[in-house]
């Protein structure tokens, strides 16, 4: 409790805005999630399903390995993941030119179908929100995110803004994570 207590004292926000802005995140996201779901249900796929797909559309050829330390789950649940959507037709895993113990990952032009249809519900309801809030809402929104991140979420993501798969170069554990993948 003291714990608790110290750490509302050293913020300008009461528990009440800390618990609103929970809740938000739990409606926005429960919201933001229920069309691809659908579309999901329709094939027997999931949510993970669906993070995979985005993460490999947004950087084609990533290795197993940066796909395993995105999405920061284990090697047997990705693994389950990548053997449905590949069996699929969704995903294609190619050995990789420099180094063969590598797979890199691509969408079939099936995948690309199925991310574009999955994203296009959610590109235009944050597209609407972000119209609906103004360009200086849409900054803080990005920047309470990224507070949020832990350090290998903010490299993982910056590498994305980036054009760069998987964690910034010389990550320790991202290195580490990804070595486990292989």
């Amino acid at each position: 409790m003291a714990d608790r207590q110290t750490m509302h004292e050293t913020t300008a926000f009461s528990d009440e805005d800390l618990r609103r802005g929970i809740e938000a995140l739990f409606f926005a996201y429960r919201d933001f999630t229920a069309d691809p779901d659908r579309i999901l249900e329709t094939r027997g796929l999931g949510r993970a399903h669906h993070r995979a797909i985005h993460f490999i559309n947004r950087q084609p050829g990533m290795t197993v390995s940066m796909l395993l330390f995105t999405l920061g789950i284990t090697k047997q649940a990705l693994n389950r993941v990548l053997r449905r959507l590949i069996a699929e037709g969704l995903v294609r895993s190619e050995v990789g030119v420099p180094d063969r113990r590598e797979r890199n990952l691509h969408l079939t032009a099936a995948g690309v179908a199925l991310e574009h249809e999955l994203s296009d519900a959610q590109r235009a309801r944050v597209g609407a929100a972000f119209a609906a809030a103004g360009a200086d809402a849409v900054a803080g929104f990005r920047a309470v995110l990224e507070a949020m991140m832990d350090d290998d979420g903010r490299r993982s993501y910056a590498a994305l803004g980036e054009g760069r798969p998987g964690a910034a170069p010389g990550s320790a554990s991202g290195a580490a994570r990804g070595r486990a993948g292989r």
